[in-house]
Parts: C-alpha cells; structure tokens; sequence
C-alpha cells in the first residue's frame, strides 16, 4: 500500500477510504466486523464515519458498532486513522434539546465530540469534519470550538465536507488569523458523472493545500456497470433506472471503453478520480467483502493518456473558474 499524505499535514493515509456507512442499515454487525479486520490487513487505514450514520435519529448507530469493533483490541484503534462528521441532527426526540438540531454551534461541536468518543470507545478522533457549512455560525466561534477540542487532545485534525469553495476560503482565512491550522481536508461528492467541484472547490484545495476526499466516487452505483447488471436481469429500483436511461448514450460509450482496456466499469470509475490531481483517497462504501477486496484493483490500474482522454470525453468537466465562464 502506498500511503498518502492527507493534505499539506503529516498525517499518512490509505489512497482509499472505508467507508462505513451501511453498517448497521444494509451490513450486519458481524459482516462490518470482518469488512473492517480485513480492510486493516490489506493496508487501508483511512475509516470514515458520522454521528448520524445508522439513520436512526440520535442513535449513533454506525458509531456505536465501530466502538464495539476497536473494543476487541489487538490495536485496532492505534492501526486505524477515524473521521467522523458533526453538523446534523442527534435529538433523539421532538423538542427534546435544540442545540442537538442541525448546525454547527460551538456548544453542538462540543457535545458532538463527546458524544461520539463515547459511542466509539475512544479517547481521540484523528478527523473531525464538519458534515455540512452552517452559514448561521462565524467561522470565529468554530474555530474557537475546535481549537479548544485539538488542545484537549480530543481532536488531531480538522476537515470539512460539502462546503463551497469559497467557504473554505473563507474558512481557511479565519484559521490564519487565529494562529490555527484549520482544514486539511474536504470531502465532497465527486466522481467521472459528477466533476462539478473542478470549478471552484479543487482549485481553493490546491491553493490552500487540502486533501480531497470524494464521496460517491461511482456516482451512487451509475459508474459500476450499470448497463451490464441490466443485461443480466438484476434490476435496480424505479429512481436509479431512470438515472440509467437519462445517461445511458454515456454509458454505453464507456462501458465500451472499459471492455476495450478489459477493466470493469467499478474499477475504473475510482481508478479515473485516482488519477486526478490532488487526489487522496475516494471513499469506497461497501456493503460486502467482495466490494471492498474487489475496490483494490482500481489501485493497480494505470490508465494511460489515450484512455483519460477518452474518459473526459465521455464525462467532460466543467473546467476551472473563471476560465470556464470567462474570456
């Protein structure tokens, strides 16, 4: 495993991610369980969480399972480097606490972290990223939120996630002032379908030397062969066949694409946003052992310039702010 650095920190990082987010809702204890011992044999250090992942509000459901998984020991919390998110909602019920509502106050911040050490059994959280950009709360109160949990020892580092690139600037402009590191990651939705944020959120990443960490690299499933599972019989749901009809001149062209190099369609959807500048680690959220083993071939593959600029045709980006827009 060539490990990677998470932005300008010195932090090492697996190039791709573990992504937990089924567990508990479509992956059963156990089955995480093993998802997560082989993921550490294999090399990938790099698990990615979120307080409101288990869908079952104010539970903690995903959490809850890892802390019962590094409670095992044999070192898996030191093998591990954890993110997990704050921002959403963790009231348990209707007019219970407000403060427990979406957001990111510092008071929400500060039982957020504590609430999810618990339900992870863990002292520490090596990335807390904000779930989401709350534009009702100055960057100066967050700040001062984080700087007091990374001075507890409570908090390593710091990410964001879905935020735009000027609120990481933003962000980034109100650290500086305080003497703070502030971000060294985003995560955000990308993938070959969906390159929005080439507009404006990977140049703010290059110019303030962020790590890039994409959700959804396969586009929700779009980029794993879609058109193939059709053939074969094995239909999706009403939603995700009309995504398939609306791209499916694109998809064929690149199904084709992946045949003619004899690479699968998953494979080379990550091994695509591998390839981009800046990149460190596509977040792979697997709801089987074979999704994840299988996940490792796109690290292996080394697409070459014909085939990345066949892919850009299929799935051209929007280009970069202002240039794209402008003269």
């Amino acid at each position: 495993m060539n490990y990677v650095h998470l932005g300008r920190s010195g932090l090492l990082v697996s190039p791709l991610c573990l992504g937990t987010m089924n567990f508990g809702p479509h992956t059963t204890e156990k089955d995480s369980y093993a998802i997560m011992d082989h993921a550490l044999e294999i090399g990938i250090n790099f698990f990615d969480t979120a307080d409101v992942y288990g869908w079952k509000q104010g539970e903690g459901v995903t959490e809850h399972i890892m802390g019962r998984w590094f409670a095992q020991g044999a070192d898996r919390r030191e093998r591990v480097v954890l993110a997990t998110k704050v921002f959403g909602t963790m009231e348990p019920r209707p007019g219970f606490e407000p403060n427990l509502l979406r957001g990111l106050s510092a008071r929400k911040i500060i039982q957020g972290c504590d609430a999810s050490l618990r339900r992870m059994q863990t002292d520490h959280i090596d990335l807390y990223q904000m779930h989401h950009i709350d534009r009702t709360c100055p960057f100066d109160e967050i700040w001062q939120a984080m700087e007091t949990l990374v001075a507890q020892g409570k908090v390593l580092y710091v990410g964001s996630s879905n935020f735009a690139g000027w609120d990481i600037a933003t962000a980034q402009q109100t650290a500086a002032h305080r003497h703070f590191l502030g971000l060294v990651s985003e995560q955000s939705v990308y993938s070959l379908d969906n390159r929005m944020i080439e507009l404006e959120v990977v140049p703010s990443l290059r110019h303030y030397g962020l790590g890039l960490i994409p959700w959804s690299p396969l586009a929700g499933g779009l980029l794993g062969g879609a058109l193939k599972k059709q053939k074969e019989g094995r239909r999706a749901n009403a939603d995700f066949e009309k995504r398939v009809e609306a791209k499916r001149d694109k998809l064929e062209a690149y199904e084709a694409l992946c045949a003619k190099i004899g690479e699968e369609p998953a494979h080379v959807g990550l091994a695509g946003l591998l390839h981009q500048p800046g990149m460190t680690a596509p977040i792979i959220g697997p709801r089987t052992m074979e999704q994840m083993t299988g996940s490792l071939r796109a690290l292996e593959i080394k697409l070459d310039a014909e085939t990345l600029a066949a892919l850009d045709k299929i799935w051209p980006g929007p280009g970069e702010a202002p240039k794209a827009y402008s003269w």
